[in-house]
């Protein structure tokens, strides 16, 4: 178990991380993703509404700052790595929500790249793995959550997770025809904790489970 140690605020810190990232290829292009960044804007007003002092940390979003909350806009995930190292130093909880691209293009061309043939084979390596190194960079006790997005084998894949990042809980959901598109209005999500607990809810916004996953990292004493 976590030891947690005590702090003299009254206001709890929390990091949250929100939205896609942009990896490059070229001065033009770039690998991304669908996130629309919702769900971590709507835990970072939330936390704001409790009292905390908030750090959101954006990937490229369409979406206003949240009110009392402090916005880092980064794009790549290296840039995101970065951002929350140093936010994780005092901090009492990390809600990983945003959707960090797994791989980076190796190589990036400052310039536009032009059609030479038919093919380009483009080269990818893997980037960080940011929610295991923040738990380990952060400060001692600090409450840590990721999320998981899974096309099959939801709860395998999300408690292979919960033990691979070391993390309090997960909040994972999957991505199927019927709900879990990004920019769904309504999802459906399951939380697993380090203590065997799991429970599901169906049909929530992402507001109302914006609540419900700010329950959930108060039930560990922040």
């Amino acid at each position: 178990m976590r030891r947690r140690t005590a702090r003299a605020s009254a206001r709890p810190r929390v990091v949250v991380t929100a939205g896609p990232t942009r990896e490059p290829i070229d001065a033009v292009r770039f690998i991304s993703n669908y996130s629309t960044g919702t769900f971590g804007y709507e835990i970072a007003a939330e936390a704001a509404r409790r009292g905390c002092r908030v750090t959101l940390i954006s990937g490229p979003t369409a979406l206003a700052a949240p009110r009392l909350v402090r916005v880092v806009n980064v794009e790549s995930a290296l840039e995101m790595r970065d951002a929350v190292r140093k936010a994780v130093r005092d901090a009492d909880c990390l809600i990983m929500a945003a959707a960090v691209s797994d791989w980076r293009p190796r190589h990036r061309s400052a310039r536009k790249l032009k059609r030479r043939g038919r093919r380009m084979t483009l080269e990818l390596t893997e980037n960080p793995d940011i929610l295991r190194e923040a738990g380990r960079a952060g400060r001692p006790g600090m409450v840590v959550a990721g999320f998981a997005l899974e096309t099959e084998g939801l709860e395998k894949n999300a408690l292979a997770k919960l033990r691979a990042k070391r993390a309090d809980f997960i909040v994972a959901n999957r991505l199927d025809a019927k709900r879990g598109l990004f920019g769904d209005k309504m999802i459906d999500i399951t939380i697993f904790d380090r203590l065997g607990k799991r429970k599901a809810w169906r049909g929530k916004t992402k507001k109302q489970l914006a609540k419900i996953v700010l329950d959930k990292a108060f039930s560990f004493n922040i």
